[in-house]
């Protein structure tokens, strides 16, 4: 009760300062340039594993390391995504190898210098120290350690520091939203013996729990279980658009209370109940069969060709950057400044909010952040302090 009178008080302190202001372009210069910007997921490596060159710029996409430089990025969590298709015939961990060595390889080590790949919250500050980009891995989809805690440390000995726990599957120990409706998937009612097992261990060795993409029984649970912050690598805000995807105000107050971070997702149905409203996934026939898809079809280009020919005729509604302020400042009302970040899930999405189309885009944030009233170290905290010092805690909270 203590700790949420005292995040109320902070909430009700943040909100009476907040006033729309005028800002100019060097005030945003330099605030941008001191700000740690930090981005927990980006899902470019199902670009690099196909062979694309990540350094030079791209016609299409949201990321490369031209524009990242552009967009004055400290740090970025890379998604080494494990298709769901994956689990026929035990290929989970061999994909997500090799999605690990895309990461380490085609991204960080052919960047050359103005990258390096990072292990430690050290390693963003000497990033920002040193002009560079640090690039980490995050681990998209449990069923990737094949229920094995073995695996498990293997990935994090590799450098992964955050796993989400389940992808649009649910795995045989945590139930994913994708499917929780389904009646042919074996469900578990949130975390199985062994998943807490899971997270303990994730606890014990220093890996982020990311709580993304999880079913809402899960995420409870989870919270529950862990005795270290857990985070939400690409998820919005369930009362501005309605995508299950997204967190309920109760979520996001647990996620606080257990000093955890919301990173915000640039999907535009995640950011718009008018975008969401358009979506495919508004039909539940369409939606199952898409979810189905995805677990389904490895390859990505595949994957992405057969989404468009599903897709085919419905047209989407852009969101915008006034969507991303309006889910900051939704988490900033709830629970405070200290528990949002940003997540964007580019190169993971079909539809970006205007605005905010690519990561050479991060000023524009700043700028409308700046303009919305919040103070030079709100902003900071948003663009990538909350998550350092979230990355922080879970290094301090190993071996406990």
């Amino acid at each position: 009760m203590k700790k949420l009178l005292v995040l109320l008080c902070a909430v009700s302190a943040l909100s009476a300062q907040m006033k729309k202001r005028q800002v100019t372009d060097e005030e945003v210069r330099k605030v941008h340039a001191s700000a740690v910007i930090f981005d927990t997921h980006n899902d470019v490596p199902m670009r690099t594993l196909g062979g694309w060159d990540f350094t030079a710029r791209a016609k299409d996409g949201e990321t490369d390391l031209p524009r990242m430089q552009q967009g004055g990025m400290t740090a970025q969590l890379f998604a080494a995504y494990v298709p769901g298709a994956m689990v026929t015939g035990n290929r989970s961990a061999h994909h997500a190898l090799e999605a690990i060595d895309s990461i380490k390889h085609d991204i960080a080590r052919r960047a050359g210098p103005g990258m390096f790949f990072a292990y430690t919250s050290d390693d963003v500050i000497k990033a920002k120290k040193t002009g560079q980009i640090a690039a980490m891995i995050g681990i998209e989809g449990g069923h990737a350690i094949e229920d094995s805690l073995r695996l498990l440390r293997d990935f994090y000995e590799l450098g992964v520091r955050y796993m989400t726990l389940t992808h649009t599957n649910t795995n045989n120990w945590a139930d994913s939203e994708g499917d929780i409706n389904n009646p042919a998937v074996k469900h578990h009612n949130g975390l199985t013996p062994f998943g807490k097992e899971v997270v303990r261990e994730m606890n014990r060795i220093g890996m982020m729990v990311d709580i993304s993409h999880v079913a809402d029984k899960t995420f409870y649970d989870v919270i529950a279980t862990s005795t270290a912050p857990v985070f939400a690598s690409h998820s919005s805000c369930r009362a501005l658009a309605s995508a299950t995807r997204n967190m309920t105000d109760d979520m996001i107050r647990a996620l606080a209370t257990k000093q955890g971070v919301i990173n915000l997702n640039f999907s535009c149905d995640f950011l718009s109940q008018k975008s969401f409203d358009a979506s495919p996934t508004r039909n539940p026939e369409l939606r199952a069969k898409l979810t189905a898809m995805m677990s389904e079809v490895a390859d990505p280009k595949e994957r992405q060709a057969k989404m468009q020919a599903m897709t085919a005729g419905v047209k989407p509604v852009r969101a915008t950057l006034a969507d991303v302020v309006a889910h900051i400042n939704h988490v900033v009302k709830l629970v405070g400044v200290s528990h949002v970040g940003i997540g964007s899930d580019f190169d993971g999405v079909s539809c970006v909010p205007i605005g905010l189309e690519d990561v050479s885009k991060w000023p524009n944030l700043t700028r409308a952040l700046l303009e919305e009233g919040y103070s030079a170290d709100d902003v900071r905290q948003i663009l990538g302090g909350n998550m350092f010092r979230f990355m922080r805690s879970v290094e301090l909270a190993r071996g406990k």
